[in-house]
């Protein structure tokens, strides 16, 4: 990252982004951990997006971080995409932008009488980052109700259809390309408002229940290396509930999740994660891959 560099983005295209230098991406991040953002960027909207990326080629890309560990010794150059936070309704089309909530469509989608989006609620990320990593959860997933992703590869705007996203467990051909995305389009259905809110109470009460909410984390630590195996009852079956490294603890509440109890550093995650990973194929011969995103 030169100095030439960031005075031409923000001298040319103040108007489409927000700048910040130093940034600690323990406030971006839903572990609250990571080092300083050399230069933090907040696009306001999609040619934002695009022009940051066209200066900055090599950025990390993040939304609501809520499945990143950021390093402790930071990062050069970080784009932060929820600005781009606009969605708009087409009959039983829902089109929204990257970094629009999670929770924000399912709302969204319960007061218009459309349904589809129920197992999302409580996800806490962004529909942009749900259709990277094709996030799921209680037998949905978002490639289940996506029509179409626009996306941004590094030299145009594409669109691609559902079929060409290589959709599969935990993935997308996002994770396979340097590609960004800038909207989405989910195909909802028609359904009574009462009912699509019961089912994302149920579903919300069900996270509540299980799962470590009151602490930092990022969600599911690992990958389900096959339906039959189920990674959370299997570290506790280790004994390693409750295992610390530093203030990296695994989740008393849930194995399958990390903790932060306060203090935490990315280097104790990620030893936290080898110790699991060496005795779950130890006594199992299971490779857990993480599912959560190490920078």
């Amino acid at each position: 990252m030169s100095n030439d560099d960031i005075i031409l983005l923000m001298t040319t295209e103040k108007r489409l982004c927000e700048y910040r230098f130093d940034e600690p991406l323990n406030r971006h991040t839903s572990f609250k951990i990571g080092g300083c953002a050399k230069l933090f960027i907040k696009p306001k909207s999609v040619d934002g997006l695009i022009c940051a990326l066209e200066k900055f080629q090599y950025a990390k890309v993040l939304a609501k971080g809520t499945n990143i560990l950021a390093p402790d010794e930071g990062v050069d150059v970080v784009v932060n995409t929820l600005g781009l936070n606009r969605y708009h309704i087409e009959g039983e089309l829902i089109v929204a932008e990257a970094g629009v909530l999670l929770s924000t469509l399912c709302k969204a989608a319960a007061r218009n009488g459309l349904s589809g989006l129920e197992f999302a609620y409580g996800i806490p990320g962004t529909v942009g980052g749900a259709v990277y990593m094709n996030a799921g959860a209680y037998e949905g997933e978002i490639c289940d109700v996506v029509e179409y992703v626009e996306v941004y590869d590094r030299r145009r705007m594409v669109k691609l259809e559902r079929s060409q996203m290589e959709f599969s467990y935990r993935s997308s051909i996002l994770k396979k390309t340097d590609w960004v995305v800038l909207r989405v389009a989910l195909r909802l259905k028609p359904d009574d408002s009462q009912l699509i809110n019961s089912r994302m109470e149920l579903i919300m009460s069900k996270r509540i229940q299980t799962q470590p909410l009151d602490l930092p984390s990022a969600g599911s630590v690992f990958k389900r290396p096959r339906k039959d195996f189920y990674v959370g009852r299997a570290i506790e079956e280790l004994g390693l509930k409750g295992l610390r490294v530093g203030d990296a603890q695994v989740s008393t509440k849930h194995a399958g999740f990390i903790v932060n109890l306060g203090n935490a550093k990315a280097s104790d995650v990620r030893k936290l994660i080898r110790i699991i990973q060496q005795e779950v194929y130890r006594n199992y011969q299971v490779q857990l891959e993480p599912e959560v995103e190490i920078w």
